[in-house]
């Protein structure tokens, strides 16, 4: 897991990430879609937070729903990347051990 902290390896992975960065939102768009995590239940939510008629409860409801669309988007952006990740390696298996 220290590897994970390295800053050549994060730089390494923002720059891979940022080039592949339009095709990537697409993926998690049509994950997020098929995964059924916004749809009429969101849309609910969205609804109410909005209807809401204190401005200091809109405004903790908006906050609300951007933080679970935020984790929502973070748990299926990690899995895309693993599964993305795996893919990569099955098709391009590496001839070298890297430490």
């Amino acid at each position: 897991m220290s590897r994970l902290g390295d800053p050549e390896r994060v730089k390494h992975a923002s720059e891979i990430v940022t080039h592949a960065a339009p095709s990537l939102a697409g993926v998690l768009d049509a994950a997020l879609a098929e995964g059924g995590w916004f749809g009429p239940a969101h849309e609910d939510l969205l609804r109410r937070a909005s209807d809401e008629a204190d401005p200091h409860e809109r405004l903790a409801a908006v906050r609300a729903v951007v933080d679970e669309q935020t984790r929502l988007g973070m748990l299926v952006g990690v899995a895309v990347g693993f599964e993305l990740a795996r893919e990569l390696a099955d098709s391009h298996p590496s001839t070298s051990e890297e430490g």
